[in-house]
Parts: structure tokens; sequence; C-alpha cells
């Protein structure tokens, strides 16, 4: 029994760990779009208002359900509901899915327009626009690769519970998981005012 406590604590704490070195790659990023929001204010408002509000709040609301549905996921396999758990992880990923092709459709629409990295279109805007749009483009897609990522885990997680090895007893990686999910909900909570909402 205290080498299962044992093996529970080392995955929570290595866990954490691991989620405290996420924060710092963010929290770089937010200082360094903080020190650029000070030095072009009105460029950034300017450009904000060239990202469409709607898909931004949809895509916030679809990532909070799947947070919900993860926590829910992870309670319903410590009471034995294994069905009901798949069934909720199933939904999380599908609320990935449903994120990752609306901000597919937000990077398609700027690109058709010429706004994107270097693009001659880009490059004939004051200085604030431009770094606007190049904070967008690699902090958006910085998270959606932690999206994919954290899709990803969860459908092994879901594998690992079909072969018996993730179990009411033994929940640490789903539950890891969800910790894990759970962080790339919380920096879009942060990105989607930053960028869609400045005043």
């Amino acid at each position: 029994m205290s080498n299962v406590h044992n093996d529970y604590l080392g995955a929570k704490i290595g866990m954490w760990l691991f989620l405290f070195t996420e924060v710092l790659l963010f929290g770089g990023l937010f200082l360094l779009y903080a020190i650029y929001l000070h030095q072009h204010p009105a460029d950034f408002h300017k450009a904000s208002k060239e990202l469409d509000v709607l898909l931004g709040t949809v895509n916030t609301v679809v990532l909070i359900t799947s947070s919900f549905f993860v926590a829910l996921s992870i309670s319903a396999l410590q009471q034995g509901k294994v069905v009901l758990c798949k069934r909720l992880l199933t939904a999380t990923v599908g609320c990935a899915l449903i994120f990752l092709v609306i901000k597919y459709f937000e990077w398609s629409a700027k690109i058709h327009h010429g706004i994107y990295p270097d693009s001659d279109q880009l490059l004939l805007r004051p200085a604030g626009e431009i770094v606007y749009f190049g904070l967008y483009y690699v902090m958006t897609g910085l998270h959606g690769i932690h999206v994919i990522i954290g899709g990803a885990v969860l459908l092994y997680a879901l594998r690992l519970i079909n072969a018996g090895r993730v179990t009411a007893d033994n929940f640490i990686f789903l539950e890891n998981s969800g910790l894990y999910w759970h962080l790339v909900d919380l920096v879009w909570i942060y990105l989607f005012p930053l960028f869609y909402l400045i005043v």
C-alpha cells in the first residue's frame, strides 16, 4: 500500500513540476505581450478589432465545457462508472476538435486577407499591428499545439481505460491528463481577453 501511495505521490509531484514549466513558458509570453502592449496600445486596440469576438467566445465556452467534462470523467472513474467516464472523455476530445476547427477557420480567414507574419500586406501596417499579429500567431499557435497534445493524451487515457490499465483504483494517469487539460483551458482564458477584448 505504501508503494502505491508513493507512486501516486511521485506522479502527482512530477506532473505539477511539469505544469510549472508550462506556466513559465506562457508566463514569459504574457510578459512580452504586456511590454509591447504598453509600447503600442493604440495599434493593439485597432488590430484586435479585426478578430472575430463571437468565434473567440464560442471557443472559450467550448474549452470551459471540456474542462467540466474531463473533471466529471475522473469522478466517474473513481466511482467505478467506466462507461460514463469513457463517454465524458470522448466528449472532451470532441470539444478539442471543435476548438481546433474554429481556430482553423479563424487563421484561414486572416491568411486569406494577407494578414500573416512577414506578409507584404502586414508589413505595410504600423509597427504595433505587426507585433500584435506576430504575437497572435505565436501564442495561439503554441496553445493550439497544446490542445492537440492534450487531446492525444486523453485519447491515450481512453485506450488505457479500455485495456483495464487505468481503473477506479489506479486513476493517476487520467487525473494527471485532466490537470494538463485544465492548464490548456486556463491559458486560453487568458489569451481570449488579451487578443479579442482589448479596450
